[in-house]
């Protein structure tokens, strides 16, 4: 017997067991909730919000006058009603349009993080000892100018995946009557750590994850893998705007519409006279589909009408 090959084989299967040992658990899969943000979309996702989180740093740091910290956390697919469960029960939310997307997003900061921001815009210290209550008119115009530079930072971050354009539409205290969207309908979550000094806040922007899914596919459609590829796309857009100049449209002449009673034109007989608006001096229009791009005069070219293109009179502008 070899004793070499019998003392390996009890390693092997040590070894075996270790593997075995530390795979992961299985994770129950929810069919009524199947994930749709797929790694590659939670990548440009991360991207943005990477940029966003760098330039909301340099905003409170240059607005609190304090070195301040944003730092992306997470991207989550949650239903809303998930997303407001983990929200403290007191905190600063405001409701945002985000055209060109259907639905409402949130942008979410904490209460303590509100008011610790008031007072440092005030010259204040910012102590952690800050009141839990609504913020007070005064108070809520400066997290409003502040909020509105985010807003503007999340816009320009975001300009790779959608051309956003957020608007406040609202203010809430309470999780709970904050109407943004159904208890199921699925969003995209996104957190941040909000660091004033030396204490860490929670920061949050939710986005309707319908809304989003579509460009999200589009902006993680693969690009043209090659110059001679992307060239021979250019030359095709090309001839085709050239051949586009050289399809034939039907073009019309026609005067002024002039109205006539139902019983006009139902009484008119051979050699009957119509009175027509139009001016004996006023060009006619020339006309596409009906859209009038020039106006000309009547003249004939040989034995041929034609119509001469004139200059729009004043009165027609």
């Amino acid at each position: 017997m070899n004793p070499t090959a019998t003392a390996a084989a009890p390693d092997q299967g040590a070894g075996r067991a270790r593997r075995r040992a530390r795979s992961t658990e299985p994770v129950p899969y929810d069919f009524r909730r199947p994930i749709q943000l797929s790694r590659e979309h939670s990548r440009i996702l991360q991207l943005g919000f990477d940029s966003f989180a760098r330039q909301a740093t340099t905003l409170f740091t240059s607005s609190l006058r304090t070195v301040c910290e944003v730092s992306l956390r997470s991207i989550d697919q949650r239903t809303y009603a998930e997303y407001i469960d983990s929200l403290e029960p007191t905190t600063y939310m405001t409701m945002l349009s985000v055209d060109p997307m259907p639905g409402v997003g949130v942008i979410e900061l904490s209460l303590l993080a509100s008011m610790s921001c008031v007072d440092h815009m005030l010259g204040g210290p910012g102590t952690e000892l800050q009141p839990v209550r609504p913020l007070s008119d005064i108070e809520g115009t400066i997290i409003n100018g502040l909020v509105d530079r985010l807003l503007g930072e999340m816009r320009y971050a975001l300009a790779g995946i959608v051309a956003l354009d957020p608007k406040v539409i609202g203010k809430e205290y309470s999780p709970q009557f904050a109407q943004v969207a159904g208890a199921a309908d699925v969003m995209v979550v996104t957190e941040f750590r909000l660091k004033i000094g030396e204490r860490s806040h929670r920061l949050t922007v939710c986005l309707p994850f319908g809304g989003l899914l579509p460009h999200l596919s589009q902006a993680a459609a693969p690009s043209p893998a090659s110059d001679r590829e992307r060239a021979q796309r250019a030359q095709a857009a090309q001839l085709l705007r050239n051949r586009f100049d050289e399809v034939p449209v039907e073009v019309s002449v026609r005067l002024r519409s002039t109205e006539l009673a139902p019983d006009q034109l139902t009484t008119l007989t051979a050699g009957d006279v119509v009175r027509l608006t139009h001016p004996s001096s006023a060009p006619i229009d020339v006309t596409v589909d009906a859209e009038v791009f020039a106006h000309a005069t009547i003249g004939a070219r040989g034995t041929r009408m034609a119509a001469l293109i004139v200059a729009t009179p004043q009165e027609e502008s």
